[in-house]
């Protein structure tokens, strides 16, 4: 059996592209915007109009048709820099863009998705709740088919992409009823921004992605057309599932760029920084950290491409999936937590990007399935 590690040259071509704007257009401002909690409509604008949302949606809705891989590759890209760019960019495609693409009515994809691939709009993925987080079976938001309208009543919290200029609307999960075993019926409802009884306010005093947009959703009595459904009544937690598999790979990449990053700056401190007469790469100690940081590296970027690459070839890639965010994530901790280590105090300083890395990197043990999630998950998928 043949194997082959390299990129495809359009894959090389999307890298250095993507590498390229991070560094010159989204690093200069990264520190500030993340001071500020600012979330950069411009970038944001500037990433649709590089092909950045959308990559894997065919071009008969607006996207450009590339495989999953180059999607991984374009988000490690920028998490590589910045955390909160990448997670515009994540979860602008496999959460908001994804459910639509793969679930979504022949209407619904051609209202939504062709602006949502261009970055002219943002959607977001109404899942957590205040009290369901990793169970996300507990939901309470509920939606009641009244006529020819859902109403639906609850809150979210933690969504991202969801209350800013260019937020469309969100994908909500909602309970719409019981099955005949008892269980709760679970269906995703659309919801427009604008909507009657449907408010999304801004979270502010986050310890990471500082200048990503998160939203807390209300929904108060909130009415919707009966075609807003998502595929069918009943299919949500299934569509739920499949989203999180597609969103855990993006999730990952977040962490491998984000390793990738804080190795890359550790590395070049650790050959600059002198003491005892000599830089501090050169004393074993830290040069056996910067070993294994490389390491870890690159297992979890041949990890993460292969579990891309099952699902480009339409294989089964949950497993792999969740073994890809779960290292990945843990990788990203344990590099930027060796990166500060190399910078000694000046590593908790702002003017430091590892300090940023170091924050970034906790959400990915969280977000999406916290690790013991992703454990749970491959236990059982290795029939546990």
């Amino acid at each position: 059996m043949a194997l082959n590690f390299d990129l495809e040259e359009e894959q090389q071509i999307l890298r250095d592209s993507v590498r390229k704007f991070a560094e010159k257009e989204i690093k200069p401002i990264a520190r500030e915007l993340d001071d500020k909690e600012e979330f950069h409509l411009d970038n944001v604008k500037k990433m649709g109009s590089m092909g950045l949302f959308g990559m894997f949606v065919s071009p008969e809705y607006g996207g450009q048709g590339l495989d999953y891989v180059s999607y991984i590759i374009a988000t490690e890209e920028l998490a590589r820099i910045d955390g909160s760019h990448a997670a515009t960019v994540a979860a602008g495609n496999s959460l908001g863009i994804g459910p639509l693409y793969y679930f979504g009515s022949e209407e619904q994809k051609r209202k939504y998705l062709p602006k949502l691939c261009t970055g002219e709009g943002l959607w977001g993925f109404g899942l957590t709740e205040p009290n369901a987080g990793s169970d996300a079976g507990a939901s309470k938001t509920n939606a009641v088919l009244d006529g020819n309208e859902w109403v639906l009543n609850g809150s979210k919290i933690f969504i991202t992409n969801a209350a800013n200029p260019l937020s469309m609307g969100v994908t909500v999960q909602a309970v719409t009823g019981t099955r005949d075993d008892g269980r709760k019926e679970i269906s995703c409802i659309l919801v427009e921004h604008g909507t009657r009884g449907f408010e999304a306010k801004e979270m502010h005093g986050k310890y990471m992605w500082r200048s990503s947009n998160t939203a807390e959703l209300y929904f108060e009595d909130c009415r919707v057309p009966k075609e807003n459904i998502l595929g069918k009544r009943g299919e949500g937690f299934h569509q739920m599932l499949s989203t999180l598999d597609g969103g855990r790979l993006s999730i990952g990449a977040m962490g491998l760029g984000c390793a990738q990053g804080a190795f890359e700056a550790a590395l070049a401190y650790s050959k600059e920084r002198v003491q005892f007469s000599k830089p501090i790469s050169k004393f074993q100690v830290n040069a056996f950290k910067l070993a294994d940081m490389a390491m870890e590296i690159e297992l979890a970027r041949n990890l993460m491409y292969k579990a891309c690459w099952l699902k480009d070839n339409k294989r089964p890639f949950s497993k792999e999936a969740a073994m890809a965010k779960l290292y990945c994530s843990e990788v990203s901790r344990r590099v930027s937590h060796q990166a500060v280590q190399l910078h000694g105090g000046y590593g908790l300083m702002k003017e430091y990007d590892v300090e940023r890395f170091y924050r970034d990197s906790k959400l990915l043990e969280i977000g999406e399935g916290t690790s013991e999630v992703q454990r749970i998950v491959i236990s059982r998928l290795l029939g546990c």
